[in-house]
């Protein structure tokens, strides 16, 4: 039987090929849509339970670009595919193709829309508490001088090591949350420590006994924290959301301010916030408002007035309670970071433009401007004597310099060159010399430069391996030994006898990255950051 052959007229030729056409292009669009939805798809099956529905974090960090910002692309690939050492962390590279990953990994470095929110409700319900205070010792379990222990913070696997700085060996390590940053903060006592994590958690741990006692979420994306010296008071910079968050010192929420201008019309991330002893409050530096925050703790502070006052005798005009509440100090620009004089009542600030200001507490205005070049790291700077004067000196992130500046009139002394832009500036007052690292030079990472105080010249180079990175000094308690930081996986403490400058001794660390010992942060030593 011969086969039927059909015959369409041109016209119906035409629309059955637009049919084809339009039939390929709705394919194309829904592979299109799906290819879009691929990477989330793929996180909702292999990510969600440990990070979050929502990427917010669950009992892995938080996986936003915010939080991502110091990792690397290619670095975030070798985690998914590889896993993380000793961590909850597993590979994927058995369940998942490379091309799946990288899709992955670029879909959590995009923002997520609308901003993700942290709530009041959100910060009282995160809150978890470990352990009742009240039944542990009131007195170290331990030998070690209490006053002269290390904090070392490992990166590498998520830890934190205790070292006696007399023996200068590790007396106990704990997991941490993850990825700290900021620096702990000491009670005066040097019993209790505060931690403060990229996604937000606040760690309270007991130092003499050696436990974790509460915990709370704070944010999304953290900076820092501050504690009162007497630990009644924490305050916490946000960058997620744009808040600074107040909690007694049991972890409790106090208050969440949501951090604008003074006409409530610009929005602003926390740079920084630090506590200032002798005035009883935190100061805080906005990162997008030209404004300073300085927010008393002190129950009994002066009132705020809130706008336009006719007679502060008659109290005609609006007041808010001084306690808890933020005083602003106007700026002609946006502070990054800052560092405070010895005693508390001026504040050295620069933007990340590397604009200088000097400006008063008290006054509460700027009074100078800072000669300052690149992009000063002014909350790291130190401070002594020399030659009559006090001085003070930082390091810059991006210029290959320590700038020493006379904290006096204000003037740059001198530009110290330095190997490359360096992070961390440390000395002691009982030592002549001070340490700069050049972290940020990919040639020079591996070199610590000595600076004679006096002279302010460098005088000695100490040096890891090529490639590796060397940083981050900080001194026992009498400042007989400088302890540096070998910034690598398989890591170590390199130990050097502070007036030979020779190594003393190595204490093997996973990426050990800050050193922080006690004494030295509850005192204000000189030598060190606040």
């Amino acid at each position: 039987m011969p086969s039927t052959q059909i015959r369409r007229s041109p016209a119906k030729r035409v629309l059955a090929f637009s049919g084809l056409l339009a039939g390929a292009a709705l394919a194309f669009h829904m592979t299109e849509a799906q290819a879009a939805d691929a990477p989330a798809a793929l996180y909702r099956q292999h990510c969600a339970t440990c990070h979050g529905p929502d990427r917010l974090g669950a009992t892995g960090p938080a996986l936003l670009p915010e939080n991502l910002a110091r990792l690397r692309k290619d670095e975030a690939v070798a985690v998914v595919r590889d896993g993380r050492t000793a961590t909850q962390m597993p590979p994927f590279a058995a369940a998942l193709a490379e091309s799946d990953i990288a899709a992955l990994v670029s879909w959590i470095f995009t923002p997520v829309v609308p901003a993700p929110s942290w709530s009041e409700a959100d910060i009282r319900a995160s809150r978890i508490a470990h352990v009742d205070p009240a039944a542990l010792p009131a007195k170290p379990v331990f030998d070690a001088d209490p006053m002269n222990l290390f904090l070392v913070v490992e990166t590498g696997d998520h830890h934190v090591s205790v070292l006696d700085g007399d023996k200068l060996e590790r007396i106990h390590r704990f997991q941490s949350r993850h990825a700290l940053h900021g620096g702990p903060k000491f009670t005066a006592d040097g019993r209790y420590v505060f931690f403060a994590s990229r996604d937000g958690w606040i760690t309270k741990y007991d130092l003499w006994n050696f436990k974790v006692v509460t915990e709370i979420r704070a944010g999304i994306n953290t900076r820092n924290v501050a504690v009162s010296p007497d630990g009644k008071h924490v305050a916490v910079a946000n960058y997620l959301p744009h808040t600074l968050v107040l909690l007694d010192g049991e972890l409790n929420l106090l208050k969440s301010i949501p951090v604008t201008d003074r006409d409530g019309k610009g929005s602003s991330r926390v740079s920084a916030v630090y506590e200032a002893t002798p005035r009883n409050s935190f100061v805080a530096a906005l990162k997008d408002v030209p404004e300073l925050w300085e927010i008393s703790y002190d129950p009994s502070a002066e009132e705020i007035p809130t706008g336009l006052v006719h007679d502060y005798q008659y109290r005609e005009g609006a007041f808010v309670r001084g306690y808890l509440n933020p005083r602003r100090t106007p700026l002609t620009d946006p502070l990054d970071d800052f560092f405070f004089t010895q005693d508390y009542s001026t504040v050295l600030g620069a933007s990340r433009e590397g604009a200088g200001q000097v400006v008063n507490l008290d006054a509460r205005r700027k009074i100078a401007s800072l000669a300052l070049d690149g992009m000063p790291h002014l909350g790291s700077g130190i401070t002594w004597d020399w030659r009559g004067r006090r001085v003070m000196a930082s390091t810059n992130l991006k210029a290959a310099e320590v700038t020493v500046i006379d904290l006096k009139d204000w003037s740059v002394v001198k530009r110290i060159p330095t190997r490359g832009p360096g992070f961390f500036l440390r000395s002691h007052e009982n030592s002549r010399y001070a340490f700069v690292d050049s972290m940020m030079s990919r040639e020079a990472k591996n070199t610590l430069q000595v600076i004679d105080k006096n002279t302010l010249e460098i005088v000695r180079e100490l040096k890891a391996a090529p490639g590796q990175t060397l940083a981050h000094i900080e001194f026992t308690r009498d400042g007989r030994y400088a302890l540096a930081s070998l910034w690598e996986m398989d890591g170590a403490l390199i130990v050097y006898d502070a007036k030979t400058l020779e190594e003393v001794k190595r204490i093997p660390m996973k990426k050990p990255v800050g050193k922080y010992n006690v004494w030295n942060k509850i005192t204000r030593e000189e030598g060190t950051s606040h």
